[in-house]
């Protein structure tokens, strides 16, 4: 009985920390694939403690944008040169994930205590967007990694107040290509910082660098089971498969998930085509689905939990989205070249759904 009560101790104070936390859990998590036929596949997890109300939707070329300055003032105006598709929040004409009719893919991932947008001075505010909005532009305008990163070096990204949210969110973001080349975009201490991602991985705090520079604690780690050891005559060995990734970290802090996502998507075998390489990508994902009341924290002094609202593939090749949510597991895809990508106007498609399960009751042999 006492030791029960010690455990529950501990467990309380535990639950005590959590609901003091003012950090809100942040834990989205992207990862890459590269099959046999030459195919990339960009893949992400999508966390966040409240409904993003999120839809897929289809912008178009020759769309024209207006970015949003500081203030609410009227910022970077661009027309798209690409169509793109991708999910978006709030029902916003924005992309947060997705990818264009060039393969290219950009993602928003949250970043908090780190971001710090740059300056916007009232020259510049032509130049300026939301962090929201940086995605899009890029989707609508360029056609790899190296004209997405001339781009962002052109533009201001400032603190701008999401409306629905309430405060300007902490961001940095990724882009991938179908040359397989990758880039992360963070905005530290009012400047863009630009990091080469051979690895395809990205989470959230802290910063990149920092993330890579972590992978030397785990340079143990193997996919291959440690040999049997001798002491003192007695032979040890692991207990079944999987002793080579003892030491593994197994929870859903940034740190944790970015060393996960390094191992299975380093580990994972090879697969031949761009479809089994989308399914290899939601399997490796299933690794870094939060339920709900598994990632608890407090922000604006309300308790919220984080869960996985919904996880998302983009074949950088063949042009495909495909996603799964919360609420519908089922794989669902949008496929770029059977959309009108000189229509007039954005096109939604929900995201929305129930799981179905299929009744096999009467089809025994």
């Amino acid at each position: 009985m006492k030791r029960r009560a010690i455990v529950l101790t501990v467990f309380a104070t535990i639950l005590s920390s959590l609901a003091a936390s003012n950090q809100p859990a942040d834990a989205c998590t992207g990862i890459r694939i590269k099959p046999k036929d030459g195919s990339v596949i960009a893949a992400r997890t999508m966390e966040f403690a409240a409904d993003l109300q999120s839809n897929v939707v289809v912008i178009p070329r020759a769309m024209e944008s207006v970015g949003t300055a500081p203030g609410y003032k009227p910022g970077l105006r661009w027309k798209s040169k690409y169509g793109c598709a991708g999910a978006n929040a709030f029902g916003a004409s924005v992309i947060v994930d997705g990818l264009n009719e060039k393969g290219l893919a950009a993602a928003i991932f949250y970043f908090p205590g780190y971001a710090k947008y740059q300056e916007v001075k009232e020259a510049d505010v032509g130049k300026a967007i939301a962090p929201w909005e940086l995605p899009t532009y890029l989707l609508g305008t360029c056609s790899n990694v190296d004209e997405a990163v001339g781009a962002v070096r052109n533009i201001r990204v400032g603190e701008v107040v999401q409306i629905n949210l309430g405060y300007c969110p902490p961001c940095h973001y990724i882009v991938h290509d179908a040359g397989g080349r990758c880039r992360v975009l963070e905005y530290v201490d009012g400047e863009l910082k630009v990091h080469d991602n051979p690895l395809g991985v990205i989470t959230n705090s802290p910063t990149f660098d920092w993330h890579v520079t972590n992978l030397r604690n785990y340079v143990n780690l193997t996919v291959n089971n440690v040999p049997p050891v001798d002491i003192a005559g007695i032979k040890f060995g692991g207990f079944g498969q999987g002793s080579g990734m003892l030491g593994l970290p197994g929870d859903f802090t940034p740190p944790s998930r970015f060393i996960r996502a390094v191992a299975f998507s380093q580990s994972a075998l090879p697969v031949a085509t761009a479809h089994e390489g989308v399914l290899q990508a939601f399997h490796i994902l299933n690794q870094f689905d939060i339920p709900k009341g598994a990632a608890r924290g407090v922000e604006n002094g309300r308790p919220v939990a984080d869960y996985t609202l919904w996880t998302s593939v983009s074949d950088l090749t063949n042009h495909r989205y495909y996603f799964r949510t919360f609420d519908n597991s089922r794989i669902r895809m949008v496929d770029l070249q059977k959309m009108s990508l000189d229509a007039k106007a954005i096109k939604t498609i929900s995201m929305a759904g129930q799981e179905v399960i299929e009744d096999l009751s009467d089809k025994a042999d």
